[in-house]
């Protein structure tokens, strides 16, 4: 942080007090007397803050003010719904588990919900291009016996809430989850095919590779599938894209490429290159929404590190600042205020900055799961109001709104003063 200097000196005091003593005389000749309107409370003065500053004391008289479309929303990640290894399987147990999270979600204030709906290659309804999800029955490819999505779509807009899809494009196996693949997936049926290469696995997982055809029509088609069967009102990629840095991922796709590359003598390197495929596929999906339903919107999360998303194909100044491939961009900005490589203003304003499209909103996404916890050496523990200025600073510098990750640290122990501050804003 930088920190105003202050004078030090007899003589520096004596000149303040001389200033201080002559401007109030002048206000009262020229009014005429004392002025009996009430003042503003006295305290010490804040001032605004300067480029370069790091503070986590925005104006609360412009911060305190809930817009009404302000988006307030809450991710519920995949391990919120899970079936497996629950004795109950049912419809009517699944049915319970969401209800409550509605009726949690709403209490808290939040108005939108991003729905964990395709994790691992998979689908938590019926898909024509994607197995079941191992989530509902322990098993991929196994039918549930009902439609967890048209439940989940029913009940949110019961509840006078909105809901978004979330979608992981290219994710199909991370940490040996799930076990099985059935042999309907994709990456099955493309090996016996022998297709190679549209698919990758490495030690960390598998998936899919963005610099074929048949990837991104697959991604595009799965996601228009879901915004022509159901309601939803967005679908929204998180910052899943590359896996890795590591040419290993694409050494054929990419040597293919530079080879036909090479015979105009113009070819992009290759984080340009991967760059150049994720904007490919984000294009196409924008583009299968808007020819679907113009009304849904489509928005992703990325890391809130604009050079870390570079690195992973995520285009994220492309998408900020030209139309057609986003209508919301959310950073995941999961840090505070003393971070010493991103602190929170620090990011936000950046953020804030990059968004110059015509019509793309920002929202900021926050780390309700570290509110309270001893991660980042312990300076979630030093106030017990970080998010609550997050969000005053959101509201200061003009973003559209907040999403708060994830569902379950809204009601854990650790996080429960943080969010009871952040709350009564949202309220």
């Amino acid at each position: 942080m930088k920190y105003e200097r202050l004078w030090q000196g007899r003589g520096a005091s004596v000149v303040a007090v001389f200033l201080l003593i002559a401007s109030i005389v002048l206000t009262m000749v020229m009014q005429g007397g004392l002025s009996l309107m009430p003042t503003a409370p006295t305290g010490p003065a804040v001032s605004s803050p300067q480029a370069g500053q790091s503070s986590g004391e925005p104006d609360a008289s412009a911060a305190n003010t809930t817009p009404q479309d302000e988006m307030r929303a809450v991710w519920v990640p995949y391990m919120s719904l899970t079936m497996s290894g629950q004795a109950d399987q049912s419809k009517a147990a699944f049915q319970k588990k969401f209800d409550a999270i509605v009726a949690n979600a709403k209490g808290k204030g939040m108005n939108t919900l991003i729905v964990h709906v395709r994790p691992f290659g998979d689908a938590l309804y019926p898909s024509e291009y994607f197995p079941w999800s191992h989530l509902l029955t322990g098993t991929q490819g196994v039918n549930p016996g009902y439609d967890p999505l048209e439940y989940m779509v029913e009940a949110t807009h019961k509840a006078g809430m909105k809901i978004h899809a979330w979608v992981n494009p290219l994710r199909i196996r991370t940490n040996n989850s799930p076990e099985l693949l059935a042999q309907s997936n994709p990456h099955n049926r493309w090996k016996l095919d022998g297709l190679s290469g549209r698919t990758v696995v490495l030690d960390t997982g598998i998936y899919y590779n963005p610099a074929y055809p048949e990837v991104l029509r697959l991604v595009a088609d799965g996601v228009g599938e879901i915004v022509r069967n159901y309601d939803v009102d967005g679908i929204q990629f998180d910052d899943y894209f590359y896996p890795t840095e590591s040419s290993i991922f694409d050494t054929g796709s990419y040597g293919a490429y530079l080879a036909e590359a090479k015979k105009s003598g113009n070819a992009m390197d290759l984080f340009e290159w991967r760059r150049a495929n994720i904007n490919k596929m984000v294009s196409m999906v924008y583009s299968e929404i808007k020819k679907t339903k113009p009304d849904v919107v489509f928005g992703i999360s990325p890391q809130g590190n604009v050079q870390n998303d570079l690195k992973m194909g995520a285009d994220v100044v492309a998408w900020c600042s030209t139309a057609g491939y986003v209508d919301y961009i959310c950073p995941q900005l999961y840090v505070n205020f003393e971070n010493p490589i991103l602190p929170f203003d620090t990011g936000a304003k950046q953020w804030r900055q990059m968004v110059t499209a015509n019509g793309v909103k920002l929202y900021y996404g926050l780390a309700v799961y570290k509110a309270g916890s001893d991660v980042d050496e312990g300076t979630w523990k030093k106030s017990g109001n970080i998010l609550q200025k997050q969000v005053e600073l959101g509201r200061q510098i003009g973003s559209d709104g907040f999403m708060f990750y994830a569902y379950d640290h809204l009601f854990a122990e650790q996080s429960k003063e943080e969010v009871a501050n952040v709350i009564k804003l949202l309220n």
